[in-house]
């Protein structure tokens, strides 16, 4: 079960942000709920966000401007927060922000001393997806999956990897092959050790040489985000979707950076691409 930490009216809606002792994580994990006033009537579908480095719940239910899209489309949209926290969840030893605390990585560690706490993918894919069907008016049919940056890199390795139960993928300014870039590499070598199978199941451009599909994936990108060449590489994702056939939807948005003011900019914009698989 659940707390309800706060509840207020938004466009055609309720928010919801609610506090629960998680299994996955041995912690108290906080998630926002948005449910349009269609749900009051039947079970609506859900998008799953996840934010990106340094973030929680917090940044994209305050900055995301995905209410008004999704009550028009009749979404329901679910946002965890990115890593566990709390009295004595280890975090990076040198406080940096790439690594511990709001860094989770989407992934389930299992390097010392990370690996009771930083559980992740379980959280995101089994735990918390469990929680919103038994108390929400939620279609766990139709279910897709979204988010930025370390979030966008969680959706599409994700997605790649459950083609089965989510119907659209898409990502803003993900890190789309973090074997290859420093963040990535320190994440991955944090949590899963040494380089190896475990690194190429939570590397999208991995998974796609190793055989993971899907129809078609979605990403925005700014075009003059200052973590473009170095640490999110979208040209290996295009390389990578080009050769096996996917259809990779890759917008550069000229004059954007890495912010939220891009992000809200074009919330609305891949909502409606989700709604229409969504919806088929």
């Amino acid at each position: 079960m659940f707390d309800k930490v706060a509840s207020y009216r938004t466009h055609d809606g309720v928010q919801g942000v609610y506090r629960h002792a998680s299994i996955a994580t041995g912690t108290d994990m906080t998630f926002s709920v948005f449910l349009p006033d269609a749900a009051r009537t039947k079970p609506l579908p859900v998008v799953w966000y996840l934010s990106g480095l340094t973030c929680t719940q917090a940044n994209v239910t305050e900055k995301g401007e995905f209410r008004r899209a999704c009550s028009e489309l009749g979404l329901i949209f679910v946002a965890p927060d990115t890593s566990p926290r709390g009295e004595g969840v280890p975090d990076d030893p040198a406080a940096a922000f790439d690594f511990g605390l709001g860094a989770g990585f989407y992934v389930d560690a299992t390097e010392e001393p990370f690996q009771a706490t930083y559980r992740m993918w379980s959280y995101v894919t089994e735990e918390l997806p469990s929680l919103v069907a038994q108390h929400f008016p939620a279609d766990m049919t139709r279910q897709s999956i979204m988010g930025h940056s370390m979030g966008g890199h969680g959706a599409l390795t994700i997605g790649l990897s459950c083609p089965e139960r989510y119907k659209a993928v898409s990502a803003f300014s993900p890190i789309v092959a973090p074997s290859q870039v420093p963040w990535g590499q320190k994440a991955l070598g944090g949590y899963l050790g040494t380089e190896g199978p475990a690194w190429r199941r939570h590397d999208a451009v991995a998974l796609i040489e190793d055989g993971a599909r899907v129809p078609d994936l979605l990403v925005d990108q700014g075009g003059d985000d200052e973590f473009l060449e170095k640490q999110l590489r979208p040209d290996l994702l295009r390389a990578a979707c080009d050769a096996v056939g996917i259809n990779l939807t890759l917008n550069f948005r000229a004059g954007y950076d890495h912010s939220y003011y891009f992000i809200s900019s074009f919330m609305a914009e891949q909502l409606g691409w989700h709604a229409e698989r969504l919806y088929r």
